[in-house]
């Protein structure tokens, strides 16, 4: 088990003025140090957030009473099991059923500090086509959309096209069909699952309206077996219909250039880089935890800080 406080030394904690985790397990990649160390820079403050890698829940759970924690971004294996160590969720959080965010909020009659769950991967979806797609009415908007996977991103990718972005339906692309009814279940359970559609061959795929958004929310990989390869071929058919929409490719580790984002800009569909959910769901916990709005943010800092870490990667 790893209980590492990486990069940042406990006395360079005491200095700061305000201190945040990045609580999860294997994050030693993670841009979201960098993503807010750029806010915090640019707005003069002494804060940072500091990585976190370990998978042990109690030892968090000690760290954030410290009087100078602010909140914490949280990632894999956390995002369910922080729930019951919460005093209550946002809408966002509630729906989709996992926390990626925890911020803290005052109890007004009572003073005590209260530790409060949302999901910003949701805003990260939604804002990373809206900032990136100059007529969404013509692109997407009432228009049936895809959604490639079954985990914990294709749960929220399927609340933000239902909640915000005017998807007429939802077709889902996934080599396994029990993960796609889970997801149809899960999503049916918190009010937001009419009109998904497992889409599991080709054929069936033929028989579809033309789509507008797509988010792909699988790792980068080659297919191999059979129903992989289907699954590839499902998608390749919404791609190359005659109208071109928005693609969201979630992936951006080790690299943004995935086998799907090459095919779909081969395809002339609109590429959005998985990078532009990450500075999207990054500035919208900034919201929570410095109470100012994304607007007051300094947006083009943290773009060009990203850019020039996936820059830096290629080299």
């Amino acid at each position: 088990m790893t209980q590492e406080i990486s990069q940042t030394p406990t006395t360079q904690i005491e200095k700061l003025d305000r201190h945040g985790y990045l609580f999860g397990h294997g994050i030693s990649h993670s841009m979201s140090p960098l993503l807010h160390q750029t806010i915090y820079n640019k707005l003069g403050l002494n804060w940072a957030q500091i990585p976190l890698d370990s998978t042990d829940m109690d030892l968090f759970l000690k760290l954030r009473q410290d009087p100078k924690f602010y909140g914490a971004s949280v990632t894999m294996p956390h995002k369910v099991a922080i729930l019951n160590h919460l005093d209550s969720l946002t809408p966002e959080g509630e729906a989709v059923g996992a926390v990626n965010t925890l911020f803290i909020r005052e109890d007004p009659a009572t003073g005590k500090r209260l530790y409060m769950g949302t999901n910003t991967d949701v805003v990260g979806i939604r804002e990373a086509f809206y900032q990136n797609v100059s007529d969404p009415d013509a692109t997407f908007h009432n228009r049936p959309a895809v959604v490639v996977g079954g985990g914990g991103a294709a749960r929220s990718a399927v609340y933000a096209l239902r909640t915000w972005m005017k998807a007429s339906k939802i077709y889902l692309v996934n080599r396994d069909r029990a993960e796609v009814k889970a997801v149809i279940d899960e999503c049916a359970a918190r009010g937001y699952g009419d009109a998904l559609v497992d889409v599991a061959t080709v054929s069936q795929a033929q028989s579809l309206e033309p789509v507008g958004a797509i988010i792909a929310c699988v790792p980068n990989f080659t297919p191999k077996t059979e129903e992989e390869k289907e699954a590839r071929r499902v998608l390749e058919h919404f791609l190359k219909q005659e109208h071109k929409g928005a693609i969201l490719e979630m992936c951006y580790h080790p690299s943004p250039w995935t086998e799907i984002a090459d095919i779909s800009q081969q395809a002339g569909w609109k590429l959005i880089l998985g990078t532009e959910a990450l500075i999207w769901q990054g500035l919208e916990q900034d919201r929570y935890w410095l109470g100012r709005e994304v607007s007051e943010l300094p947006v083009d800092a943290v773009q060009q800080a990203i850019a020039q870490e996936l820059s830096a990667s290629k080299l």
